[in-house]
């Protein structure tokens, strides 16, 4: 894939109409690289700050349970908000909410980086991750309005290596800033990507979805939008299928610091490099599926990787059963890592493509059950203490095989195979 690759100049107005978007169009480089950077600042927001929480637990005299809420505050954000911009965005066109979003999120951010008390805090995050969440929600829907088949399968494949980056490298680079200008500073640094990525999408991302496309009706029109989404069968099970195969993915996320560290004894240091290899994973076998989508169908694809899902959450929850024994737990989550590059891009592909003329409110649908899962599976992982596997590795199965479960419902057609 070209990144450099030019295609004709648009507008930027967002009433001229945008060329109907072709399956092997090719996307300019400047647009992936703002999508690629608007995909990057959800993962950047939750954990740059991470390495910060026992000092700002200091700071405001109060419990490691009320830091970790401003966490679960903005993931909620980014939930709701996704649920609120998307469908919007079918009315009133990608680039006006966008610009709106982010510009907000600079100011939400800074206003984090001046919270004078927890609760401040945990409101400005709530809507630094609800403004934050137009990023997220509408590069998917520029995406779907340029490309389809294996060319957005392609794209999405791209959008899934930069989300396991830069989960690798925001708590290294936040350890690293937070020794030399505290967790305020952060948050300043934060806001000025947050800033930077405003003025690239002034500049570089043009309205992909014409006004000729759009809802009309008010309200109305955007709820019937809603119900015709969920009503689709195929939608709903290539939905489904993706919201719990990262549901396996925030499983691991949430458990592995107590599970490697606490259970099998890890330092910091190598915990970081464990996490670090399966993030390796991630990129690869992403990388390896933006080349297989060319050859062989998503859906095939798709089925094999949560097919692998299963088989290893499933050797997983008997390793923490009988065991846990360190390497059978470190080959085991980085093939569960690394089979996800085969579900995430795919799923997203494929229940887009059951939305077309509801881009954005599926899109937004797709991230409100990421994200919403991600809330819940966090507090879910810590329920037996920190010093057993075994809630990571139940929560893991249960959710691939719901994932299994889901790619049923879908079946073997979608709409998509006609485009």
């Amino acid at each position: 894939m070209d990144l450099n690759a030019v295609s004709a100049a648009q507008p930027l107005r967002d009433d001229v109409p945008a060329q109907a978007p072709r399956s092997g169009s090719v996307l300019p480089g400047t647009l992936i690289t703002m999508l690629a950077a608007l995909a990057a600042l959800a993962p950047l927001g939750i954990d740059m700050y991470l390495p910060a929480f026992p000092a700002m637990a200091v700071e405001f005299g109060t419990s490691a349970s009320a830091i970790q809420l401003t966490l679960t505050a903005f993931l909620i954000g980014l939930a709701v908000g996704q649920l609120i911009f998307g469908p919007m965005s079918d009315r009133f066109g990608r680039r006006r909410l966008l610009l709106a979003g982010t510009l907000v999120c600079v100011l939400a951010t800074g206003a984090c980086a001046w919270a004078p008390s927890i609760e401040l805090l945990t409101v400005f995050r709530f809507v630094q991750g609800f403004t934050g969440a137009a990023g997220i929600v509408l590069s998917r829907a520029v995406i779907s309005d340029r490309a389809h088949g294996k060319t957005a399968a392609k794209m999405f494949s791209l959008l899934i290596v930069i989300n396991a980056v830069a989960p690798v490298i925001a708590p290294l680079l936040g350890g690293t800033l937070i020794g030399f200008i505290g967790w305020r500073g952060v948050f300043c640094v934060l806001g000025a990507i947050a800033a930077v990525t405003f003025l690239g999408v002034l500049a570089w991302v043009p309205e992909s979805h014409p006004r000729e496309r759009r809802t009309s009706g008010g309200f109305p029109a955007l709820a019937r939008d809603a119900r015709d989404v969920l009503g689709n069968r195929r939608y709903l099970g290539f939905t489904l299928a993706y919201a719990f195969s990262f549901a396996v993915m925030f499983a691991y996320i949430s458990a592995s610091p107590f599970v490697l560290q606490n259970v099998h004894g890890l330092s910091t240091t190598w915990y970081t490099v464990a996490f670090t290899c399966n993030a390796v994973g991630l990129v690869v076998v992403s990388g390896i599926n933006a080349k297989l989508v060319e050859r062989i169908d998503e859906r095939k694809l798709l089925r094999l990787g949560v097919a692998l899902l299963v088989i290893f959450s499933a050797v997983m929850l008997i390793n923490a059963l009988i065991g846990p024994v360190l390497w059978v737990t470190l080959v085991v989550l980085w093939c569960t890592v690394a089979s996800l590059g085969l579900v995430i891009a795919n799923a997203t592909t494929l229940a887009i493509g059951e939305a077309r003329n509801a881009v954005g409110t599926g899109s937004a649908v797709l991230g409100a059950l990421q994200y919403g899962f991600a809330a819940l599976v966090s507090p879910i992982v810590g329920v037996g203490g920190e010093h057993t596997a075994a809630p990571m590795a139940v929560t893991m199965i249960i959710s691939a095989a719901v994932a299994a479960v889901a790619l049923v419902l879908a079946g073997s057609r979608s709409a998509e195979s006609t485009v």
